[in-house]
């Protein structure tokens, strides 16, 4: 009678062989690698907070060949960066549509140039929807790991049983616990890098924290404005520090949070109403939302 422990981990370690073949180390920082995947032929895609350098990058292919690499483009809103280089042989990562739950297994899967490939098992610890990282970028699935992510794993494939690809890991979004960027995720941000090199994300130009707001208006909080940029869109449109935001776009804000909605790629350009208390009294302004400034090398 076959043992199923021995049959479980043959299988464990089939799933790792198999997705090793697109798993790369990423030498991107002084000291500790990150890992990396081959996305498709000549692209790979990595964790982007694992990049200390847009230059001097190199990659170590599944079969120890070490080739240079270029930045094609990065969003930190996202944690994701795409590099261009010579994948060889290396396989692109196989990914399908899958439905991932709580309590399903995973492996997260890196590379190392001294010991090769690593790979940790865990499981899918919660799944959720759609969610505006802390900064700035829109990920499609909130996706939380119970899995140790080993020195050099970021950027890795977290890898369902079936062999498919779940996401890239990334322990640079959460303080808490290392986070899987889905895989509709990659796939819109890597088609964007690789088109324009940047992911464009809207901006206001204003500094803003919540403040309760008084008992005869409908909600409870509001943010008020501490800080207005000279020249910005908020400037542009009349707003000055000690307005409080009531609602942009329709849509009550009661937290930075709620204001990220109104600021993804589809805004940039775009009027939008808001509604703020001045003085005691409810005013309403037009806002242009403008495009975030790149961030300087």
């Amino acid at each position: 009678m076959e043992n199923p422990l021995i049959a479980l981990s043959d299988e464990l370690a089939a799933i790792v062989e198999n997705a090793g073949h697109s798993v790369v180390t990423v030498h991107g920082r002084p000291r500790i690698a990150s890992s990396g995947i081959v996305w498709k032929p000549g692209i790979v895609v990595t964790a982007e907070h694992t990049l200390r350098r847009d230059e001097d990058l190199r990659i170590t292919l599944p079969d120890g060949k070490l080739v240079p690499a270029e930045i094609a483009g990065r969003d930190a809103g996202t944690d994701l960066a795409i590099l261009r280089t010579d994948t060889g042989d290396a396989a692109p990562a196989a990914t399908k549509d899958s439905t991932l739950q709580a309590g399903n297994l995973i492996l997260a899967i890196g590379r190392s140039q001294d010991t090769g490939v690593s790979a940790a098992l865990g499981v899918i610890s919660s799944v959720s929807g759609p969610w505006h990282t802390w900064r700035g970028g829109k990920i499609d699935q909130f996706i939380r790991l119970d899995v140790g992510l080993y020195p050099g794993a970021s950027g890795g494939a977290i890898v369902c049983v079936d062999g498919s690809l779940a996401g890239i890991a990334t322990g640079g979004l959460s303080r808490t616990s290392p986070l899987a960027i889905p895989v509709q995720t990659v796939v819109r941000v890597a088609d964007a890098l690789l088109d324009k090199g940047h992911i464009a994300r809207g901006y206001l130009g204003v500094g803003l924290q919540p403040v309760a707001l008084p008992e005869h208006l409908k909600q409870k909080t509001g943010l008020i404005v501490l800080s207005v940029e000279p020249a910005g869109p908020a400037d542009h449109a009349g707003v000055v520090i000690g307005d409080v935001f009531l609602s942009l776009d329709g849509k009550a804000v009661a937290d930075t949070g709620d204001v990220q909605a109104v600021l993804s790629a589809e805004y940039v350009g775009k009027s939008v109403q808001a509604s703020i208390v001045r003085g005691g009294s409810l005013q309403d302004l037009t806002i242009t939302i403008g495009e975030r400034p790149r961030r300087r090398s």
